[in-house]
């Protein structure tokens, strides 16, 4: 899958898993065009999902997070005024931004970006003309995937 590939997938779904099987679509999966099983690392499409991983990481379009139930999860930017309007509903540190960092040995690092610190401010003003209800019906399908009560 090309990059422009990865977003629109991201796009078109609004709400996708980095490799876990889940509720959502997994962009590992997809890339490789197959279910992985085991880890995605020793597939023979490894290298391009780590590729296209680490461009989903360095996009502004997406949020990389552990909304689902901890698992990494891209959200893309479309849906966020809803998430950001409603963070109240979900589990603490549900939507800090998941930063990895590459180390020199090649061991991996998150340096996490709290909620709400990472939005930009167009999204946090759309998120305040947001209804409720409106942020509801927009993301409607996740508060009830995730089991979030709704007020």
């Amino acid at each position: 899958m090309s990059p422009r590939q990865v977003r629109d997938f991201i796009r078109y779904h609004g709400v996708v898993l980095q490799a876990a099987k889940g509720l959502e679509p997994s962009l590992a999966d997809r890339i490789a065009g197959e279910t992985i099983r085991g880890s995605w690392w020793g597939h023979r499409a490894g290298q391009q999902i780590f590729d296209r991983i680490q461009d989903v990481h360095k996009s502004s379009a997406v949020l990389a997070c552990t909304l689902a139930g901890g698992k990494i999860t891209f959200i893309h930017r479309r849906l966020w005024p809803a998430f950001v309007r409603l963070a109240d509903e979900f589990p603490p540190h549900a939507l800090d931004r998941v930063r990895e960092v590459h180390l020199p040995s090649g061991r991996h690092v998150r340096d996490d970006v709290a909620f709400p610190d990472w939005i930009p401010e167009p999204v946090a003003a759309a998120a305040l003309k947001l209804s409720r209800a409106d942020a509801r019906r927009a993301i409607g399908t996740w508060l009830d995937r995730y089991g979030i009560r709704r007020r």
